[in-house]
């Protein structure tokens, strides 16, 4: 019987969709790398989230192996490279999450342009301070996407409804505008945005992307929001760019100091911007979970089983 090996845990059907395409599927909880590494040459699929990095090393001794699924849309802990050279398809699912980013995006947008955060922990205390706590309006605001794929199109779709006139620059794409969205060039962006959208993965090319000398380059203040990975922001350059205006708030479903299996913050290790950046009531925090909803845990699941049944056809 074809055989998958399930990396880390996913939604039940996912195994039960793969089950009825014909594979056994098996999962060893405790298991890390070096054992996985010992018996990945039995599997022709492979079901991964980011527990481990399928390196070089690993990918070797899978002799067998015709595909990885992600569940997930990122692929930075897979070597396509060298899956690639092996004839090996990677197969990711950021169809199914898309939606639960980019509501996630609007949502912590929300709150912190009408400080829901500190206005719900006052009235708890029993203060009442309405005018300390007026709000801003998302309507008029020229909305900024970095990155036009599937979270920054949903993302797109779910802000222009609020009256706001939304661009979008993705070096790897043109022709996208449409009912939602302009395409735009970087140099618009620096000129026109007020609220800046990332919705890229983590390569060489966006790693600390955004850096003093890349705010520094927006005519106006702005908002940050950023859900797509943590290292794309270099924190330091943030919470300089806070203290001093230049950004005027910011959305964070990811930090740099997060562990790379986005599982928990290294917290023995986090340095003075940290610190500083959890002390700043113009910053909403949230532990990596906008694509990580009831309802996105079973369509990734379905997604990745769509993919795995076209590949057998």
């Amino acid at each position: 019987m074809k055989k998958v090996l399930f990396v880390d845990s996913a939604h039940p059907s996912l195994q039960q969709g793969l089950e009825k395409l014909g594979f056994q599927c098996d999962y060893f909880p405790d298991f890390q790398y070096d054992d996985f590494k010992h018996i990945i040459g039995q599997y022709e699929g492979v079901i991964i989230r980011s527990k481990i990095k399928l390196d070089r090393e690993i990918l070797s001794a899978a002799h067998s192996l015709k595909f990885i699924g992600r569940v997930g849309a990122g692929m930075e802990n897979i070597d396509l490279v060298v899956a690639e050279k092996m004839g090996i398809r990677c197969l990711n699912a950021p169809e199914g999450n898309r939606s639960a980013v980019g509501e996630q995006a609007v949502g912590m947008l929300l709150m912190l342009f009408n400080n829901m955060k500190k206005g719900d922990a006052e009235v708890r205390q029993g203060l009442w301070l309405r005018e300390e706590n007026r709000g801003i309006e998302i309507e008029g605001k020229t909305i900024g996407i970095i990155g036009y794929g599937n979270t920054g199109g949903a993302f797109a779709g779910k802000i222009s409804g609020f009256g706001a006139r939304v661009l979008a620059y993705d070096k790897y794409k043109t022709g996208f505008s449409d009912q939602f969205v302009s395409e735009a060039s970087l140099k618009m962006l620096f000129e026109q945005t007020d609220i800046l959208s990332l919705h890229v993965p983590i390569t060489n090319e966006t790693r600390y992307m955004i850096n003093n000398d890349f705010l520094g380059k927006f005519r106006k203040n702005l908002w940050l929001i950023n859900t797509s990975r943590g290292k794309v922001v270099k924190t330091d350059d943030l919470v300089e760019a806070l203290k001093s205006g230049k950004v005027m708030g910011a959305c964070l479903d990811v930090l740099e100091f997060e562990g790379f299996s986005y599982e928990n913050l290294k917290a023995d290790n986090l340095p003075k911007a940290f610190s500083e950046l959890v002390k700043m009531q113009n910053v909403i925090l949230s532990p990596h979970v906008a694509g990580w909803t009831h309802e996105s845990n079973l369509k990734l699941a379905a997604t990745i089983v769509s993919k795995v049944k076209a590949l057998q056809q």
